[in-house]
């Protein structure tokens, strides 16, 4: 069975526009080819419907780097939540014995500061008190090169300087969650050299060590939910240890069908997929999978940061999950890939902002 058929012709990459916002102010949508060389998303006109005076409070950024090493996963990030307040953020999963330490610092939005773009050095950084990451784009060249550090008296230090070369096709989409409401995302496949080193102890990158960077920036609704699953690594396809991995996500576009981030990663390419939904099984098991039987897999998760700031006018419950997978995706010409004993890392955020 193929699955040809079933992918939009707007899932196709199309040349990169200069501005992801036009002159009149209307977000362009679909997937792209290349990095955005300007992302003017304050000038997106009413996206929400608001006067444009408050699209700085409304618009969120944020980038994540995620590192698969044989023993561990680890997740870091910077993110600024409408220039109201900004977040660092960093997870080590042991997959020895399935825990998750957690380093996490509130801050101002001026310590969150998320570059302009992907290219030429643009930077991202954290500068909290405890709580430091910088990430250096150079995405023209495929590049990028990571370095942090953060303590916490129960977690205690990590530490960590990682240089990440691409090894596939870039994942670029801009989204609608509404009429003129965009949500883009980049997410590239990499292979990594440097080193992590958590409480003294030192893990060196081999040529198996993978990492993805989740570049994302747009409008949600005042309601928001999406879940997301990732897996990284290399994986032996037709007789050869390949770079592999897998983008799933569900959110609110308006449009699944044309408008998804749904992809596998092969070394040098890129493949697409369909819609999938997500299912939560129970608390610790996941079931991912596409009406077509393109996609099918179980996420049993080991562990969990979990988020939650209920209030009267901002509600946040954000789980952020590790664990390992099992099932299969498929290419649209209809070979399969099975995913058992690969890790994943996940999420399911619901946010009332």
């Amino acid at each position: 069975m193929t699955f040809h058929h079933l992918l939009s012709e707007k899932r196709k990459a199309v040349p990169t526009p200069n501005n992801i916002v036009s002159p009149s102010g209307k977000a362009y949508f679909g997937t792209f080819d290349k990095e955005f060389p300007r992302m003017d998303f304050l000038s997106v006109d009413k996206p929400l419907g608001l006067p444009n005076f408050t699209n700085k409070q409304r618009l969120t950024l944020w980038e994540a780097i995620e590192l698969n090493f044989k023993d561990f996963m680890l997740l870091t990030a910077v993110c600024d939540m409408g220039g109201i307040f900004g977040t660092g953020l960093t997870l080590f999963y042991d997959k020895k014995t399935g825990k998750v330490s957690q380093w996490q610092e509130l801050f101002a939005s001026s310590n969150a500061v998320i570059s302009n773009t992907l290219l030429y050095g643009d930077t991202t950084y954290s500068k909290g008190k405890n709580h430091h990451l910088k990430c250096v784009n150079h995405f023209e060249k495929g590049v990028a090169i990571v370095s942090g550090d953060a303590k916490d008296k129960k977690a205690g230090e990590i530490s960590y300087n990682v240089t990440l070369e691409r090894v596939s096709l870039p994942s670029i989409v801009s989204i609608p969650f509404g009429k003129n409401m965009p949500l883009y995302s980049q997410k590239d496949l990499f292979k990594v050299s440097g080193y992590v080193e958590i409480n003294g102890v030192r893990y060196n990158a081999d040529e198996d060590c993978t990492a993805i960077i989740d570049d994302h920036r747009g409008y949600y609704p005042y309601d928001s939910h999406y879940d997301w699953v990732t897996t990284m690594g290399r994986k032996e396809i037709n007789g050869e240890l390949q770079y592999f991995g897998f983008n799933l996500t569900r959110n609110q576009s308006i449009n699944q069908t044309d408008y998804n981030e749904n992809l596998i990663w092969f070394q040098g390419n890129t493949t697409l997929l369909t819609p999938v939904r997500f299912e939560h099984i129970e608390y610790n098991k996941w079931h991912i999978r596409d009406v077509h039987g393109m996609v099918d897999i179980i996420f049993d998760i080991d562990d969990r940061f979990l988020m939650r700031v209920p209030a009267l006018v901002i509600n946040i419950n954000y789980h952020i999950t590790f664990g390992k997978l099992s099932g299969y995706v498929c290419d649209p010409d209809g070979n399969k890939y099975i995913l058992d004993g690969m890790y994943g890392i996940g999420e399911d955020k619901s946010v009332r902002f």
